[in-house]
């Protein structure tokens, strides 16, 4: 027999889950975000000492963003399964890929456009793979 808080409890956590995948997702934005400012913070510190490091606005901003991810995350893994939400992140590493092209001028090669869609197909593959 189902109770009124039975049903109730269903749309909460379908809630729950879909705002813990907003937040992941989010994480793999502001993951590459990260990436991209660690990278221009090492090539403007590539010839200096330590110090330069150390004071390196885009490097601090960088590892900033990488640590407000890792707390969004964290709030993430409370709410949801970790078997759908982990494999979202590797998002991440299309973003930079797509960054690093616009903003750095990287080639984009075959290879490197059949891994981004392996990627991307990967994670939708497991985000139907839910019951």
């Amino acid at each position: 027999m189902r109770t009124a808080a039975t049903t109730l409890e269903a749309p909460n956590k379908a809630r729950a889950r879909r705002q813990a995948l907003a937040l992941v997702f989010g994480c793999t934005i502001l993951g590459a975000a990260a990436q991209i400012l660690m990278k221009t913070g090492a090539n403007h510190t590539a010839q200096a000492g330590v110090m330069a490091m150390i004071v390196s606005l885009p490097l601090l901003a960088g590892y900033a963003l990488y640590g407000l991810s890792t707390l969004l995350l964290v709030l993430a893994l409370r709410e949801g399964e970790l078997s759908l939400l982990y494999p979202v992140i590797a998002l991440t590493y299309v973003w930079v890929t797509v960054l690093s092209v616009v903003i750095f001028h990287d080639r984009l090669n075959p290879f490197k456009l059949i891994g981004i869609v392996i990627v991307v197909t990967g994670v939708a593959v497991l985000g139907g793979a839910r019951e």
